[in-house]
């Protein structure tokens, strides 16, 4: 079975489109594409959708380098007078929403200027840019300007499943056929008896249909669900004078929107002011350089993503109106690229069906051709009937049916802060003073500046007059501590002004700021890693509050206090003032000359139960490593306390790791559990390699923009729903929305239960189409007719496809999972266990039922004329019941116990039940369109038990030892080697 889906492969991701089309030839016979392929990538919509891209790309290209000429080359008329209608004057309004936002995605500078820059727009869209849009007027503005959604497809109703079931090659063939019996019935046998057969197989039909509709759009259903929820983005806005939360479809044109490192523009529009700002509008015109945004190149495309700075941007085009509007509406259509699984289990569908349909035609030629003797051996060959041709086309018909922040809380705070050479205890949320604290006044001033003024974090009123703090967790923690020494944030940031910023990025590892004082002066303030930050001092503030050269063993004597609190798990971070003088240097801020003002311990506890999960994946085989920006002693710690790192000697640092040549990167990478101060570089080259190098399986967890290339780069990325930046999640496969890494297990545990789940039920399904294809061929050729009817099998189908997925591919996951080994890379799907629970149960059905076939009347002493109907009806009755005794064996691939949690497991019981119950009722009062006869219970009993052994035969099969992966006695991370042997039982 590998060999034949050696071509049912793809790359985990990124697959090529030459990939995705070379299976997709291969899968010629597949009984219903329709419904097939509809969870897939449309690769021509996405074809459509990269055309839209290099439009886009193109239109941008000319509005940037030869604007001016382009334009009115593009539009010989020159550009569109816009004049404003009465609907938006009464709105207040000055500016036509089509002409707001031709200025943005035209890059149209010369209009901007005309309509007075960016305050000429805010005062056209009657809006404050210090205080941002009234909430009572959101839903005018809506009104006018529009909404920001996109089009999107309708959600497909529940007709539109049926419809996609009746797709469906085989029940097509089979209404076909249906119709043509009921037509000849009718000519030759009358009403209501010639309505039978034809009839049995349309109710048949209906019944496949409505179990399989239903079930696909309960599915739909939990998928619009998944997708409302990731697309559940909150943007940072001013609205009603203060700054707050709130949803990307509920922003306006006239929004103040903050933007930070990481975030996605959520709508098009202008730059108002900020730092540093670098876009990249690769997701919309493939560009990859990222774009410098400033007051002269005000223009921020939706969609785009912000690589560098901060900014306010004043929104000017929402939803439709944007270029990224349209590139959605086509993309909605481009679905989303298969996965490995879903190609293999294609390519075994494509095979089973290529197999059906070899017996099926065998079936079909083998029933004719002895019809066709027959006929001759009775000299009637030239002699036909409306029955004859009701025989041949039920020996189409059964021919036919044959074919089937993860480990902290992310919550921080002060816990320890070094300043004038000694150490402070923080310790708690209680309001801190001077005197407490033993700092000297004229300190005490420059530490509130270098909290308050170098910091990206924002104070914010809730709608009931409480205070929150709105910026990530190091710098919520360290404006925190600033407001509990009851200094008045709004007052210093009123007194003093801010020039310039360079925001804290991984790469710098520090943020920067400058600032000029009420008097003249300009002071530069520095925050960061201690190790980047002490490089750049030259001076200290010393216990007497005077400021000190910094000497060596000054050097010595702080770095050791600051290994003290990484040790205890806190992390660290320095701050530093420089004095400028009183000329702003444009091209940047100093890095060198700068005094050292304090040091900081910051604790982010680590999160309740990540020691316990941590324990669970090692146990499961999976290798937990942690990869952060932290210092080394920090990292240390915290790995210490979750149960991560071992020993000393596998950790290392970033730098030192990526320094290293590729043959000693294959000896330490096996042994490293914690790597720390690594840049985005680093942890990309670390997955690599683990990939590459050691084949191995390797999943992400991140939160940060700096995360992104190793969560594209991993088997499976899994990015933070709270702390993480919409860069992070674009990349990643999983978005965990708690944050927990104890969630992070329970999706290794699901993905477990998945992957186990779909194993059971191709064994389940396999063992049916072997026995049905086989007893149906076997019987045609030696006794000339079917034992199965086409109805029959169409409820057998049904039992297999629908009912069995249902029952099997939907068991919740459980503990033992996680002590079993993970499958390895290019593990065959159908394993050997599974084949020879297959062959061992195909084996013994086609025993019992070929004997019952052949033998049957003589051994049950069945007689009268209705003994071959009565037979079949036992063939027929105990060749489900063995499906439904072999369905509870299936639960349980290798292990004997198969009763194990399935009392818990309410779908599998009704799934059970309802089999049983629709059994009896076919059997007992549908018997005219079923082809069968109500059995004596003596029967039904006998019928039971033969289903019933096959419990017995699993027993003994699961007995028979078949070749296993050896397991290694012990893993490099120290943990003991995975069960085997008897314990599996």
């Amino acid at each position: 079975m590998e060999e034949l889906l050696k071509d049912f492969e793809v790359p985990p991701k990124n697959s090529s489109e030459a990939a995705l089309r070379r299976w997709r030839k291969l899968v010629t016979i597949v009984r219903n594409p329709r419904r097939r392929f509809r969870m897939i990538a449309n690769l021509e919509k996405r074809s459509e959708a990269e055309q839209q891209k290099l439009k886009i790309k193109e239109k941008i290209r000319v509005a940037l380098i030869v604007q001016k000429a382009a334009l009115q080359f593009i539009d010989a008329a020159g550009p569109p007078d816009y004049k404003i209608t009465d609907e938006v004057r009464q709105a207040n309004f000055g500016i036509e929403p089509d002409e707001l936002a031709s200025i943005v995605h035209g890059h149209d500078i010369k209009r901007l200027k005309s309509h007075g820059g960016v305050d000429g727009i805010a005062e056209k869209v009657t809006v404050s840019l210090d205080e941002g849009v009234c909430s009572e007027n959101v839903s005018t503005r809506q009104r006018i300007y529009g909404f920001n959604r996109y089009t999107e497809k309708p959600p497909r109703n529940f007709w539109m499943f049926v419809w996609d079931a009746l797709q469906d090659l085989t029940l097509i063939i089979l209404m076909i056929c249906a119709v043509i019996s009921i037509g000849v019935g009718l000519a030759t046998e009358g009403w209501p008896k010639g309505m039978y057969d034809g009839a049995g197989i349309l109710l048949s039909i209906i019944l496949v249909v409505l179990v399989t509709a239903i079930s696909d759009y309960r599915q739909s259903l939990q998928f619009r669900d998944l997708d409302r929820e990731k697309k559940k983005i909150s943007v940072q806005v001013t609205r009603d004078g203060r700054r707050q939360q709130v949803s990307i479809y509920d922003l306006v044109v006239g929004d103040v929107v903050h933007l930070g490192i990481g975030d996605q523009v959520p709508a098009d529009g202008l730059y108002i002011s900020g730092y540093g700002v670098q876009i990249d509008e690769s997701s919309l015109s493939g560009e990859t350089d990222p774009v410098d945004i400033y007051e002269q190149k005000p223009f921020l495309l939706s969609g785009t993503k912000v690589r560098d700075g901060s900014a306010k941007m004043l929104v000017t085009a929402v939803g439709m109106r944007t270029e990224w509007g349209k590139l959605m509406e086509t993309l909605n259509e481009g679905g989303e690229d298969e996965t490995p699984l879903q190609v293999k289990l294609n390519g075994v569908a494509t095979i089973i069906g290529k197999i059906g349909l070899t017996f099926a035609v065998l079936t079909f030629l083998v029933l004719t051709v002895r019809f066709l003797i027959e006929k001759a051996l009775h000299n009637e060959f030239t002699k036909w009937s409306s029955t004859d041709a009701l025989t041949l086309l039920d020996y189409f018909a059964i021919a036919v049916t044959i074919i089937t922040g993860t480990l902290t809380t992310n919550h921080m705070v002060v816990n320890k802060m070094w300043i004038c050479e000694k150490i402070s205890n923080i310790g708690g949320n209680e309001n801190k003073n001077i005197d407490e604290l033993e700092i000297h006044e004229s300190v005490f001033s420059i530490l509130l500046r270098s909290i308050f003024l170098n910091s990206s974090a924002e104070v914010v009123k809730d709608e009931n007059g409480k205070n929150s703090i709105l910026g990530t967790p190091t710098e919520t923690a360290l404006l925190e501590f600033g407001l509990l020494l009851s200094a008045d944030l709004d007052a210093y940031r009123r007194q003093f002004k801010i020039l310039k910023v360079e925001p804290f990025n991984s790469d710098r590892k520090k943020m920067s700021v400058l600032v000029a004082l009420p008097e003249g002066r300009i002071q530069a303030f520095c925050k960061g890693a201690p190790e980047i930050v002490l490089r750049m001092c030259e001076k200290v503030v010393d216990s007497s509050g005077e400021v000190v050269l910094l000497s060596e063993e000054r050097v010595r004597d702080i770095t050791e206090d600051i290994n003290g609190f990484a040790s205890d798990a806190l992390r660290t971070l320095c701050v530093a003032v420089k004095d400028v003088g009183e000329t702003f240097n444009e091209n940047g801020i100093p890095d060198s000359g700068y005094t050292l003002i304090a040091a900081f311990g910051i604790k982010d506890p680590v999160r309740p139960g990540v020691k316990e999960a941590v324990q669970t994946c090692l146990a499961a085989g999976i290798t937990v490593r942690m990869v952060t920006g932290d210092n080394i002693n920090t990292a240390k710690a915290i790995a210490k306390e979750c149960g991560i790192l071992t020993a000393e000697e596998n950790a290392i640092e970033g730098p030192e790791f990526s320094s290293k040549s590729p043959d000693e990167m294959k000896d330490i990478i096996p042994n490293i559990q914690v790597m720390a101060r690594s840049k985005p570089s680093d942890k990309l080259n670390f997955v690599t390699n683990l990939r590459n190098m050691f084949g191995e399986v390797v999943a992400v967890t991140g939160d940060g923009t700096n995360d992104a290339p190793a969560l594209r780069q991993s088997d499976i990325g899994l990015a933070m729903g709270i702390a993480g930046t919409e860069v992070a999640k674009e990349n990643a496969d999983v978005i965990v929305m708690d944050d927990n890494f104890a969630t992070i297990v329970n999706v290794a545990k699901w993905g477990r239960a998945v992957y186990i789940n779909i194993q059971k039920f191709v064994q389940f399904q396999l063992t049916v189409n072997v026995v049905a294809l086989i007893i149906n061929f076997v019987s045609a050729c030696i006794s000339g007719s079917a034992p199965l009817t086409a109805v029959q099998l169409l409820w057998v189908n049904m039992i297999m496809d629908t009912l069995g997925a249902l029952a099997l591919a939907t068991e919740p996951p459980n503990d033992a999972l996680m002590k079993r080994p993970p499958v390895p890379r290019g593990a065959s799907f159908i394993t050997k266990p599974m084949w020879r629970n297959i062959i061992g149960q195909s084996i013994y059905q086609l025993i019992v039922l070929g004997v019952l076939n052949f033998d049957g009347k003589q051994l049950l002493r069945l007689t009268g004329s209705d003994a071959t109907t009565v037979l079949n009806t036992v063939i027929f009755n105990s060749f489900v019941f063995c499906q439904v005794f072999n369905e509870i064996n299936s639960r349980e691939i290798e292990k004997i116990n198969i009763f194990r949690g399935m009392f818990s497991s309410w779908i599998f019981l009704g799934v059970m039940a309802s089999t049983v119950a629709f059994q009896v009722v076919i059997v007992e009062f549908l018997g005219t369109f079923a082809s069968t006869v109500p059995l004596s219970w003596q029967l039904w009993l006998l019928c039971i038990l033969i289903g019933s052994v096959s419990l017995i035969v699993g027993v003994i099969v699961k007995c028979i030892p078949v070749e296993r992966a050896a397991v290694k006695p012990k893993h490099h991370d120290g943990y003991d080697a995975l069960p085997s042997g008897p314990e599996l039982a």
